[in-house]
C-alpha cells in the first residue's frame, strides 16, 4: 500500500499515541474479563467495551489523515472499523439495559457492512497496483484465495448447512451470510498476500489473523446460538475486539514510511502460498472420497486445482521462453560463437574454480580486415568471420572456450595452460588462419595478430586480463610478430598511472569529486522521482573527467572504498536538499563489487541515511552481476541486510553479465537496468527489440521495475512505452546534470506540463 508521504523519524513517533492508546484498552478490557468475580455487564466493562471499539476508529482516521484522505483503501477500511463500533455499540447498549436484541437486528447491518467495506478496500489496494502485475502473479493470487477458501468451506460447513437448513426468512439470509463473508474475507487476504509485486504494508500478517480471528469468533457465536443473549463477559468479545485491534493496527502502518514500500512474499516464499493453496485444495477432494463435504467446498477446490494447471503451463512457458532468450543473449548473431557476454559469465567462474593450475587469454584481431569490408563489401565481411570462427573451433580442445567480442575481434580461454601451451595454441592458429579463405571467387589471406596474458601472474580477474591481452595483441600488431606475451613495460603510460593515482589520493582528500545525476523518467506519467548520481573528477589541471579516465585505476590502487564512501555522502546530502525542499527524490548509486566485500558496509549506509534523517527509500544501490554471480552467499548476505534497512536495489547493466535467473529468485532485487547495448539497436533489429520486451515482461511477471538505459532517440523511447517499460534514462532525455542544473530541468519540464 504505497501511500504514505515521507516524513522524518521523530514525527513517525509523535503521531504513534493512537495506537498505544488502542492497545492498552485492550489489555484493560481483557484484565476486566478475566478477574475473579467480574459482574457481567457492569458499567466498567460497558465503558471499556466501547472505547475498545471506538479507539480502532481513531487510529484509522488518524491514519487516513496522515495521507491527507488520498488513499481509497484506507478510507474504506476506516469506514469499515467505524460501521463495525457503531453495530457494537448499538449491540453493548441494548445488552447493558437488559433488552435481548432479535436476530437479525439493525447490528447486524452495521457487523456485515464491515465485511463488505473490508473486502471493497483489499479490492481499492489490488486495483491501484493492477497495472504492473503480471497475470502470473494474479494467477498465484487467485490460486491462494481459492484453496483457502476451500479449506475454510470445510471448517464453516456445518455453520452453513445449520444456517442454510432453516426455512427462507431474513434470518437464514444473514445466518448464511456471516460465515460466507468470513470465508471471502480471509481468502482475499490470503489471495493478496501471494502477490509478490502488491505493496501491502509492512504489517499485513497483521491483517490476516484479524480476518482469522473474526472467523473463529463468528464460528464460537453461531455454536452457541445467535440471537440467544448476548453476554458481554463471553470471551468472544475479547475475540472481536483483538481482531478489531489487528486491522486497526494494519492501517496505521500501511500509511507510515516503514511499512508503505514493503512488498508481498519474494523468492521462493513467493511460492509457498499457491502451493500449500493446491495441495489443501488436493486434501479437500481427497477428503470428499471419505467423508460428506459441501458442493461449495469441492467447487471451490477443483477451481483451485484447475487454476493451478493454468499456472504450471505458463510458468514451463515461461521457463522455455527465458532458457531461449538466454541462449540467444549469450549467442553471436552472426557467427554462432558465444559473445561477450558468455565470456564474462563463463571464465570468472573458471578463474574462480581453478585451484592451483595456470590459464590463459588470447585477444584476437584480423589484419586489415577494414580493407575486405570497403573492397568486397560488408556482406562478403561477415560471411569471412563466420568462415574464421569455424576454423578457429576446429583447431582448439574442446574445453577452450572461443568467443567473438564484436568486429573482427576474437577471444580464446585455455584452461590448464601455461606460456609455453599458450604460445604453441597462438602458432597453431594463426597457421591454421593463414590457410586462404575462397569467397566470391577470391582466394583471401587473412593474418592475425594475438595478445597473450597469463593467469594468475598478471591477473585473476577477467577485465584485467582482456587490458593486458589488449595492449599485448596491439604490441603484436606493432611489431608484425604475430603474437606477443604481455609484459609489464608494454604499459606505455606507467609513469602517467603513477601520478594518475597520486592524484586520485589527493582528489578524494581535498573534494575534487563532483556528482551529476541523470533523471529516471516515469514512462507512464512522465514525471520524475528518482535519478542516478555519476562521479565526475574535477581535476584542476585537466579539466572535469568522467569516469572512464579513473575509475579502473582507482578499483586497481585499492581506493574504491574510500571512493565509495564519498560518493554516497556527496548523493545522500543533495537528496537530504531535495527532501528539504519538498521534492524527495531517490538517488541511485553505482556499487562496484570490491565495494560491496565490505561486510560492515549495509550498517554504515543504513547510519549515513539516518543520520541525515532521510526515509531508505531515498537511496537505491546499483550493483553489476559481476558481484552477484563471484560470491552468491555473500551478495545474499549483504543484499538481505540493506534491503531489511528499507534500502532499494537494482541489477545494474542486466543482461551484459552473468545472467541466471536464480539470483532474481533467491536475492531481494526491487529493479532491473536493461543494458544500452540492448536499447540502442531496438528500432533497426527486432531480436533485440524481441529480447527488450521479453526482459520487461520476466521483470514484471518477478515483481521487479524495469528501467531502460541508453535512450537516445524518440523512436526508442516510444517502443519502450509501447511495451510496457517502468522507468527510462538517456541523452534523449537529458545528460547527467549538476544538482542545480537539474533543478533548472526539472523546473523547466514543470512549467511545459501546465495547460496553457
Amino acid at each position: 500500500m504505497q501511500v504514505a508521504r515521507r516524513s522524518g523519524g521523530r514525527g513517525d513517533r509523535s503521531g504513534a499515541w493512537p495506537l498505544w492508546a488502542l492497545w492498552a484498552a485492550l489489555g484493560l478490557f481483557t484484565v476486566g474479563l478475566l478477574l475473579p468475580g467480574a459482574e457481567a455487564g457492569s458499567p466498567a466493562q460497558v465503558w471499556l467495551s466501547l472505547l475498545c471499539d471506538w479507539v480502532p476508529v481513531a487510529v484509522c482516521w488518524v491514519a487516513a489523515s496522515r495521507v491527507g484522505f488520498r488513499s481509497l483503501q484506507v478510507i474504506l477500511a476506516a469506514t469499515a472499523v467505524t460501521a463495525f463500533a457503531l453495530a457494537d455499540s448499538y449491540t453493548v447498549a441494548a445488552t447493558a439495559t437488559g433488552s435481548e436484541l432479535p436476530f437479525p437486528s439493525a447490528a447486524d447491518a452495521g457487523y456485515l457492512l464491515f465485511y463488505v467495506l473490508m473486502l471493497a478496500a483489499l479490492l481499492a489496494l489490488v486495483r491501484s497496483q493492477l497495472g504492473g502485475l503480471a497475470s502470473s502473479v494474479l494467477l498465484d493470487s487467485a490460486v491462494g484465495a481459492l484453496g483457502t477458501a476451500a479449506v475454510l468451506a470445510v471448517l464453516l460447513s456445518p455453520i452453513l448447512d445449520t444456517a442454510a437448513g432453516g426455512s427462507p426468512s431474513v434470518a437464514t439470509v444473514v445466518g448464511v451470510a456471516y460465515p460466507l463473508l468470513d470465508l471471502a474475507l480471509v481468502a482475499a487476504a490470503v489471495g493478496v498476500a501471494a502477490a509478490p509485486g502488491l505493496r501491502l504494508g509492512r504489517r499485513w500478517v497483521l491483517l490476516i489473523g484479524g480476518f482469522l480471528i473474526f472467523a473463529a469468533s463468528d464460528v464460537v457465536l453461531a455454536l452457541m446460538g445467535r440471537g440467544a443473549g448476548y453476554r458481554l463477559e463471553t470471551m468472544v468479545d475479547a475475540a472481536w475486539t483483538l481482531g478489531l485491534a489487528l486491522v486497526a493496527t494494519w492501517v496505521d502502518g500501511a500509511t507510515r514510511p516503514a511499512g508503505a514500500g514493503s512488498r508481498g512474499l519474494k523468492g521462493v516464499w513467493g511460492l509457498l502460498v499457491p502451493a500449500a493453496a493446491t495441495a489443501a485444495a488436493l486434501g479437500v477432494l481427497i477428503l470428499g472420497t471419505r467423508l460428506p463435504v459441501s458442493a461449495l467446498a469441492v467447487a471451490l477446490a477443483g477451481g483451485t486445482l484447475v487454476l493451478a494447471v493454468v499456472r504450471t503451463q505458463l510458468a514451463f512457458r515461461q521457463l522455455v521462453k527465458m532458457a531461449d532468450l538466454r541462449r540467444q543473449a549469450l549467442t553471436d548473431d552472426l557467427t554462432g560463437l558465444p559473445n561477450r557476454r558468455a565470456l564474462y559469465a563463463d571464465v570468472p567462474e573458471r578463474l574462480a574454480a581453478r585451484q592451483d593450475g595456470h590459464s590463459a587469454l588470447l585477444l584476437l584481431d584480423l589484419d586489415r580486415f577494414k580493407e575486405v569490408n570497403d573492397s568486397l563489401g560488408h556482406d562478403v565481411g561477415d560471411r569471412l568471420l563466420v568462415q574464421v570462427g569455424v576454423r578457429l573451433s576446429t583447431h582448439l580442445r574442446g574445453r577452450d572456450l572461443l568467443a567473438r567480442l564484436g568486429g573482427d575481434e576474437f577471444a580464446v580461454f585455455l584452461d590448464n595452460a601455461g606460456r609455453d601451451q599458450a604460445v604453441a595454441v597462438a602458432v597453431k592458429l594463426r597457421a591454421a588462419l593463414a590457410e586462404s579463405f575462397t569467397l566470391e571467387g577470391i582466394a583471401l589471406q587473412v593474418d592475425v595478430s594475438i595478445g597473450i596474458a597469463l593467469s594468475p601472474d598478471q591477473g585473476d580477474d577477467l577485465k584485467v586480463l582482456l587490458r593486458k591481452a589488449d595492449m599485448a595483441m596491439y604490441k603484436a600488431k606493432a611489431a608484425r610478430s604475430g603474437h606477443h606475451i604481455y609484459m609489464s613495460v608494454d604499459n606505455s603510460h606507467g609513469d602517467d598511472r603513477l601520478r594518475t593515482l597520486e592524484e586520485l589520493r589527493i582528489a578524494l582528500r581535498d573534494d575534487q569529486l563532483v556528482l551529476h545525476y541523470q533523471p529516471k523518467i516515469d514512462l507512464t506519467t512522465g514525471t520524475v522521482h528518482g535519478v542516478e548520481a555519476l562521479v565526475r573528477w574535477k581535476h584542476p589541471a585537466r579539466g572535469l573527467l568522467y569516469p572512464e579516465a579513473f575509475l579502473v585505476l582507482v578499483e586497481e590502487a585499492g581506493l574504491m572504498h574510500w571512493m565509495t564512501e564519498v560518493v554516497l555522502e556527496k548523493a545522500l546530502d543533495q537528496a537530504a536538499v531535495w527532501e528539504a525542499e519538498g521534492r524527495p527524490m531517490t538517488v541511485a548509486v553505482n556499487l562496484s563489487a570490491s565495494s560491496l566485500v565490505d561486510a560492515d558496509l549495509p550498517q554504515r549506509v543504513i547510519g549515513m541515511i539516518a543520520a541525515r534523517r532521510l526515509p531508505a527509500s531515498a537511496l537505491m544501490l546499483e550493483i553489476t552481476e559481476e558481484f552477484l554471480m563471484a560470491d552468491r552467499e555473500r551478495a545474499r548476505a549483504i543484499l538481505t541486510e540493506l534491503s531489511a534497512g528499507g534500502i532499494r536495489l537494482a541489477v545494474d547493466d542486466f543482461g551484459t553479465g552473468y545472467s541466471s535467473l536464480a539470483y532474481l529468485r533467491d536475492l531481494p532485487i526491487d529493479e532491473l537496468k536493461l543494458d544500452r547495448s540492448f536499447v540502442i539497436p531496438m528500432a533497426d533489429d527486432l531480436r533485440a527489440a524481441a529480447l527488450v520486451s521479453s526482459t520487461i515482461h520476466l521483470a514484471h511477471s518477478l515483481g521487479l521495475r524495469m528501467v531502460a538505459e541508453g535512450v537516445e532517440d524518440a523512436d526508442a523511447y516510444d517502443a519502450l512505452v509501447r511495451q510496457g517499460c517502468d522507468h527510462a534514462q538517456g541523452f534523449f532525455l537529458s545528460k547527467a546534470l549538476p544538482a542545480d542544473v537539474l533543478d533548472e530541468w526539472l523546473e523547466h519540464r514543470r512549467l511545459e506540463s501546465l495547460p496553457v
